[in-house]
């Protein structure tokens, strides 16, 4: 018999799939759904603390009304409820997260969400700012924290041990940064939001195959997860679950159903009987040379890309002649 259990944020999850933050859990019908699909979590849409500026209304009733519908999800479903914490302020991170708590959640994921524009503030600085909020939200909250991170740092790696000792249950990699347009007709900037492509999986893949088993956080992997291959592609790397957002927006709630079905056939064609047993098969750790991962792996790709380039080249003389 196939199992698909594992373990997340201290929870027992049915299976890895867990849908990410998104507009979809904005509607119980659609959290509703999400559990029927499959989802073995769900993680709400994001909280922000600038919310109520963007919304024109004040601060606490927009809180009030998010909280609201957190305990109504809750209740709603038998599976674990994740909020997603977005602020600004270090009041704003733990009293926001001693709100959400006392709403039921089981765990809260920070979306350590920053874009370092200042021109005066190093690297370093930021980066102990990270690990600070970090620090105050697990002091000011007893669920489990995730942190959902970028992967702009210089040291990724290092960069993981830290949030690692500072207590961060998971590392969910990796948060997205939404870049403006330009608009050419009203010459004016504006928000464009692009939906992960399969390929957006690589980011992932390489930074989970290299921590696992060398941290004790548990991994999420967040974009690029469209179809079964992707999923088990991240489980073999090290992930302990796989999250869903943009394939299910794109190809319905359902899609979730479709990619557990086929998560349990491939798993069933390669004699797996379970995602503890696969999981990390493929990572840095179980690599005889572990430099292999990294820069033998950039060499061998441009070597690839070499051979397309000639291989094309010789294709183009034989359709004219020689």
């Amino acid at each position: 018999m196939i199992d698909l259990s594992t373990t997340y944020l201290g929870l027992k999850l049915r299976t890895p799939l867990v849908p990410s933050a998104s507009p979809l859990t904005r509607e119980l019908d659609s959290v509703r759904r999400l559990e029927d699909a499959g989802a073995s979590a769900i993680v709400m849409y994001s909280i922000f603390e600038e919310s109520s500026q963007i919304e024109q209304v004040p601060a606490r009733l927009a809180l009030e009304s998010c909280l609201d519908h957190i305990h109504r999800a809750k209740e709603a479903v038998s599976v674990p409820v994740i909020a997603s914490l977005g602020a600004l302020t270090a009041r704003g991170w733990t009293d926001y997260a001693r709100r959400i708590e006392q709403a039921g959640v089981d765990a809260i994921e920070l979306n350590l969400y920053q874009v370092p524009s200042q021109l005066d503030i190093p690297g370093e600085e930021i980066e102990r700012g990270y690990v600070e909020t970090l620090k105050a939200v697990r002091s000011a909250v007893k669920v489990p924290v995730a942190a959902k991170l970028t992967p702009y740092f210089t040291s990724m790696a290092n960069m993981a041990k830290r949030f690692d000792e500072a207590g961060a249950g998971a590392l969910v990699l990796f948060n997205r940064f939404y870049q403006p347009d330009i608009n050419l007709e009203e010459l004016e900037i504006q928000p464009n939001v692009l939906l992960s492509t399969p390929q957006a999986l690589r980011l992932p893949l390489t930074w989970i195959g290299i921590l696992y088993g060398r941290i004790k956080a548990n991994l999420a992997a967040s974009g690029g997860v469209h179809g079964t291959e992707d999923a088990v592609k991240l489980l073999l790397a090290g992930a302990d679950v796989t999250m869903l957002c943009s394939a299910l927006l794109q190809k319905g709630i359902r899609r979730l159903h479709e990619v557990e079905l086929g998560l349990r056939n491939w798993m069933e064609l390669h004699e797996c009987g379970s995602v503890a047993e696969m999981r990390g098969k493929l990572s840095q750790l179980r690599c005889p040379d572990p430099t292999a991962f990294e820069r033998a792996q950039y060499i061998n790709a441009v070597k690839g890309v070499e051979k397309v380039v000639v291989t094309g080249r010789e294709a183009w003389r034989m359709l004219r002649g020689g």
